[in-house]
């Protein structure tokens, strides 16, 4: 059967030959101490520390709540005056909640999953009016809210800010209300960050402008050192890794890992491939995607071949920079050694930023050209992109109403 050649799979530029393969780039990816990631972030949720607190006091001006100083609010940017009365004029409500994707499921309701958004409607019971109670009792269904949101977040993705509304047309509820309901069933799973009336224009994804991700990376690996861990080294037909790190926990069926014939090494037999990579060269690289439109059909998954033509396809790249940083940790004086990776967009679609993260991580091992990922935009197969990074590094720190004002990154 003819091997199938794909644009850019195959990489023929001078670093070729380092680049790791996308089995390799899993097992880098996830040979990783996230447990620490993932105890920082509940940290956060908790607010028993501030995520601003790791890119210095200069960063104060943003608020919790992801509006800078004199920005407008919901109430004056969303404003609508359409004459409409009675059972029109319903009350909306805005929460901020901030959960630790650990917890959860992901956000979307699934049956017999353990979800945010389940949650949170299940809270928001007690606050539906009377006419939508009784119709949701006829059809035997419990008796839950509807909340609107700004993106669904995959299982084990946190967010600090994520933002969602909640309408009803009784007029004797308060935020304080919704507040305290939510808090009270989320059993310190998740936290309410803050919940305000806006206008019943406001929509949590159609108002948004942009939606800002951090992604937290582990430097240090999980366990053991020395070259015989850190060895990243394979025989001609990819069958063992001599380290023993590639088939435990992967899946020969996982569509993400598949190797295509045209990966292995011909002629060559072992081949000695970068065991690190630079934080400062990974900057590099996305800078480069800053001001340009970036296409989803390279760099999302799970997508509808429909998805993949024409400019809903598409995201605007505002921002994106990458810094070494100190997390806080009890067994490190001076905290663990850490990549953050803030990416700003008007929009980003399933595993989007995490393909990012893991492309660019790979793509900075190697030592390619700095434009190495505007290329890939190019390409014929997802699979010249690497596959996805874990999802616990991942957090929605925000979500902005407004247009994105550079001074406010995180990173510069």
């Amino acid at each position: 059967m003819a091997s199938r050649v794909y644009g850019h799979y195959h990489h023929g530029d001078a670093c070729s030959k380092a680049r790791w393969n996308t089995r390799e780039t899993f097992r880098f990816m996830h040979d990783r101490p996230w447990q620490h990631v993932v105890d920082f972030y509940s940290n956060a949720v908790e607010g028993k520390l501030s995520v601003l607190s790791l890119f210095g006091p200069k960063k104060s001006l943003v608020h919790d709540n992801g509006e800078s100083e004199g920005m407008p609010t919901e109430l004056d940017t969303c404003s609508r005056k359409d004459g409409r009365t009675g059972r029109w004029e319903r009350v909306n409500f805005k929460i901020l909640l901030s959960y630790n994707g650990a917890s959860f499921d992901g956000w979307q309701k699934q049956p017999d999953l353990h979800t945010v958004q389940s949650v949170v409607e299940k809270s928001l019971g007690a606050f539906v009016d009377e006419k939508k109670a009784q119709l949701l009792k006829k059809k035997c269904k419990p008796l839950e809210g509807r909340v609107l949101v700004a993106g669904r977040t995959d299982k084990g993705v946190s967010a600090l800010n994520q933002v969602c509304s909640f309408y009803t047309w009784r007029k004797d509820i308060e935020p304080i209300d919704i507040e305290d309901a939510i808090n009270k069933d989320a059993s310190g799973e998740l936290r309410v960050v803050s919940v305000y009336k806006v206008s019943r224009a406001f929509h949590p994804n159609f108002s948004a402008k942009w939606r800002r991700y951090l992604y937290i990376f582990p430097l240090d690996h999980a366990c053991g050192s020395g070259k015989d861990r850190e060895s990243f080294i394979f025989d001609e037909n990819h069958g063992e890794q001599r380290n023993g790190l590639l088939s435990e926990g992967v899946s020969e069926e996982d569509d993400e890992l598949e190797i295509d014939e045209t990966e292995k090494v011909n002629g060559i037999g072992v081949v000695a491939k970068p065991t690190d990579f630079s934080v400062s060269k990974v900057d590099q690289l996305l800078q480069q995607l800053q001001g340009k439109l970036l296409s989803y059909k390279m760099f999302a998954r799970d997508l509808k071949a429909a998805r993949n033509e024409g400019p809903p396809t598409e995201c605007f790249m505002y921002h994106a920079r990458a810094a070494e940083i100190r997390l806080s940790c009890p067994d490190y004086v001076e905290g663990r050694r850490v990549m953050c990776v803030e990416l700003v967009a008007n929009r980003f679609l399933r595993k989007m930023v995490r393909v990012l993260v893991a492309t660019s991580i790979r793509e900075a091992a190697a030592g390619a050209e700095n434009d190495a990922l505007l290329k890939l935009v190019e390409a014929s197969c997802r699979r010249a992109t690497a596959p996805p990074a874990p999802s616990e590094g991942l957090c929605l720190f925000d979500v902005g109403y407004v247009d994105f004002d550079p001074q406010t990154s995180l990173i510069s």
